[in-house]
């Protein structure tokens, strides 16, 4: 079950499952805590999971003011100490992998390792226009269910959309209690749109995985190469025939890769507390 939290005087909602090791889940555009049900059902027998709604999304109000990817990033860090939690695996996709950047500069303490998936550092002229296209599609498409069917040609693969797996999703997105205002999208669309951390990725020292989808439109594996490459010794791989979204497409593959990865996180730092006793 999820509850509200007052992260800081921002009214967050949060769904907490698992035992073990923190794992902070940060979504992207438009999605809610719902977005990660597959990692939630995956690790929460190994792992205690946090997932929540960013600011305008979901169950979480929409503050006046500016909004940014360092005012989310914010949000996040209030959170973890709203929940007590010290230190966590923070996983990001999409816009949440831009929040989860900032994070791990803006508030180094808490985050113990780092998945990026489908991310970038700094937008370059093609998702520059795709967003711009964004913007004005959510305002002028005939109906929801038509501005959904446009916007999954670049979140999900060919295959997604021939087996019937975007229809689930147009179908549950639809009869979600809390849909998101075509407003709340745009605001949080300009904020991804401006992440720019390309020149202090470096600065990021916690292990590190960056994935990219060979399929994906919206963040091509071009750009997560980049991020990958600006930050010290992170891992950079790609997902042969995915796209924007594996972690809900092959979630088992996807949550094999990530457990291997956070395996070895813990096991690493098992080895240096080992050496300093």
């Amino acid at each position: 079950m999820g509850r509200m939290v007052d992260a800081d005087g921002v009214h967050l909602w949060v769904e907490q499952r698992g035992e073990g090791p923190d794992v902070l889940l940060v979504a992207g555009l438009g999605d809610p805590a719902e977005a990660w049900r597959p990692q939630l059902d995956g690790f929460a027998d190994r792992y205690r999971l946090t997932a929540f709604d960013n600011r305008g999304a979901g169950r979480s109000p929409l503050p006046d003011g500016p909004l940014s990817v360092a005012r989310m990033a914010d949000d996040a860090a209030a959170l973890l100490r709203a929940l007590e939690v010290p230190s966590a695996h923070v996983m990001g996709f999409s816009g949440g992998s831009f929040i989860a950047q900032e994070l791990a500069l803006r508030h180094p303490g808490p985050v113990r390792s780092l998945v990026l998936m489908s991310t970038m550092a700094r937008p370059d002229p093609y998702f520059r226009s795709m967003t711009r296209f964004w913007n004005w599609m959510v305002e002028r498409a005939p109906d929801e269910r038509t501005m959904l069917e446009a916007f999954f040609l670049w979140i999900y693969t060919p295959r997604a959309h021939a087996d019937g797996m975007v229809d689930r999703c147009i179908e549950e997105t639809l009869a979600f209690e809390h849909p998101q205002s075509a407003e709340a999208f745009q605001r949080q669309l300009a904020a991804f749109a401006g992440h720019d951390t390309l020149d202090r990725l470096g600065g990021i020292s916690v292990p590190t995985l960056v994935l990219a989808g060979e399929l994906d439109l919206a963040t091509p594996p071009r750009l997560g190469r980049a991020v990958a490459d600006s930050i010290p010794g992170a891992v950079f791989e790609v997902l042969p025939g995915e796209a924007h979204q594996p972690f809900q497409e092959v979630p088992e593959v996807f949550n094999a890769r990530v457990g291997v990865f956070w395996r070895e996180v813990e096991a690493r730092a098992d080895g240096n507390a080992a050496r300093q006793r």
